[in-house]
């Protein structure tokens, strides 16, 4: 929807509330025009119905107001009289154009300090559950989600299981661009497996300011921007997903917009110079194992050096492939007595990988040799040639919104001739830390900002599935930070005490005031 399209339906939308509530408002001591006026009508619509003044913008923010319509319409009708079970039924199954017909059909007469507690425990159990709904969405949707860790590839700073809280207001919160949705469920409806959203209706893109930038090598939470999938797991068929309904990836940030990156024997370079990760960051490489003799055993050296992705047999069982082994562990690694070598497995320099972006025969890159490559910034422009039109091509079309057409050897955006572009988003190059085992943007390119959800702040849980009991539960994780230096703290045993500590500071308030 343009902005044009969205104030149409709003006026709209506004101009049907008039319509259909004049009369209940002049009925409620109130002025009939004031019925008409967007918003101020909200605030005067409170005021009759006895509800707090907060609920005026849960009523215009993105599937929250899907929660808050029903109520204010079956809140209105009980205000004049209409309380019966019926009524309510007709006031939902209509949409609240039941009210229509006590404006200006049957009787009604306002309820002035009606009682506003419901009038039965499946009542009060209803109105408990859809106000914790509301809640909980608004701060899933603009403050903090919880998100969990499903693969490795940044294995050692965030670990398989790992439960995360993800803040929104980090970089900024993102106004939903899906405006029919389920409230706090992704792309799908969990059991039946079904979209969890209406694909119309679509806002543009808003998001709330927040009070940092990406900066090189934080962890980020984002839209996997070629995302076409029914769900993660699974497709079959091209599906059209609005950018906030596309599967949600993590991944390191190494490039901000305006840098240059380049990959150099496996190791990223930004602007000429390589890449300094953080303390609690390990890099992971494939590595081609040659054992001394028969009593390899290759299971057992994954486990002792705490590898966590699987390995592979080739050259008949004379050679392993390891996928994950960190730096931290090579030289243990390479001192087994049981171990005649070890060699990481580079691509050769020059040497062209399919699939590897931009996937163009021009570009002879690979997972290890990769680059030079600038990072789209807004504003700034660059030379656009027949040679460099593989790499930020989607980023015309897809993410900015153009048209282009090659004609011999010239270039036409938005069938005008150009020998630049001037770019209108930041994107960012995410990657994983297990280099050779992370389906990240050497595949898929660019990440534009406007697919970014947040920053991982911290890991309230982890799940260890391959341990058993209580050693599922990795202890010395719950609780702790996600960014920092030196080795994650666990705040578990402090979070119990202040819960404790609040639980009884509210049960000895109520015994005093009883």
């Amino acid at each position: 929807m343009t902005n044009y399209d969205i104030l149409t339906l709003f006026l709209a939308l506004q101009l049907l509330h008039g319509i259909g509530t004049w009369k209940l408002y002049r009925l409620a001591g109130q002025e009939s025009w004031q019925a008409f006026v967007p918003i101020y009508n909200a605030v005067v619509l409170m005021k009759i119905i006895h509800r707090p003044w907060y609920w005026v913008p849960l009523l215009f923010l993105p599937v929250i107001n899907l929660i808050m319509f029903p109520v204010i319409w079956v809140e209105t009708a009980r205000s004049f009289g209409k309380n019966t079970k019926s009524d309510t039924f007709l006031v939902l199954i209509t949409l609240g154009l039941y009210i229509y017909t006590f404006n200006y059909g049957s009787k009604v007469s306002y309820i002035n300090g009606r009682d506003l507690h419901p009038k039965s425990a499946a009542g009060e159990w209803i109105s408990s559950i859809l106000f914790a709904v509301v809640a909980a969405t608004l701060v899933h949707t603009y403050f903090f989600q919880p998100f969990v860790i499903p693969t490795s590839s940044l294995e050692k700073s965030l670990l398989v299981g790992d439960f995360l809280i993800v803040s929104k207001i980090h970089y900024g919160a993102r106004v939903p661009m899906t405006t029919i949705a389920a409230p706090m469920v992704h792309d799908t409806l969990p059991i039946l497996n079904i979209k969890s959203y209406v694909p119309k209706f679509e806002l543009p893109y808003i998001r709330i300011p927040g009070f940092e930038s990406i900066e090189r090598n934080d962890i980020v939470v984002f839209n996997w921007p070629v995302d076409t999938m029914m769900n993660m797991y699974y497709t079959d068929k091209y599906y059209y997903k609005p950018i906030d309904k596309k599967t949600n990836y993590v991944k390191r940030c190494v490039a901000v917009a305006g840098d240059t990156l380049e990959i150099i024997d496996g190791y990223v370079h930004i602007n000429g110079t390589k890449n300094q990760l953080p303390d609690r960051a390990q890099l992971q490489f494939s590595y081609l194992v040659q054992p001394k003799s028969y009593q390899f055993n290759a299971k057992n050296m994954r486990e002792m050096y705490g590898i966590t992705d699987p390995f592979g047999i080739i050259n008949n069982q004379n050679t392993y492939k390891f996928m994950a082994i960190s730096n931290e562990v090579i030289d243990n690694f390479k001192n087994n007595p049981n171990v005649s070598s070890v060699r990481r497995d580079l691509s050769a320099k020059d040497s062209r990988v399919p699939g590897i972006f931009p996937d163009d025969p021009t570009y002879k890159w690979n997972n290890d040799y990769f680059g030079p490559l600038y990072i789209p910034k807004a504003g700034q422009s660059i030379d656009l040639t027949l040679e460099n039109l593989p790499l930020y091509q989607r980023v015309i079309t897809v993410y900015e919104g153009n048209t282009i057409k090659i004609e011999g050897n010239t270039i036409l955006i938005n069938e005008e001739v150009s020998t630049n572009y001037t770019f209108k988003k930041d994107y960012y190059w995410m990657m994983g830390d297990n280099r050779h085992n992370s389906q990240d943007a050497r595949v898929w390119g660019f990440v534009p900002f406007d697919h970014v959800v947040g920053k991982p702040v911290f890991v309230w849980m982890s799940w260890d599935s391959n341990a058993s009991g209580f050693n599922k539960i990795r202890w010395n994780r719950l609780f702790t930070t996600v960014s920092g230096s030196g080795k994650p703290t666990s705040y578990f045993i402090p979070f119990v005490v202040i819960l404790f500590g609040w639980w009884g500071f509210r049960r000895w308030q109520k015994r005093k005031a009883s």
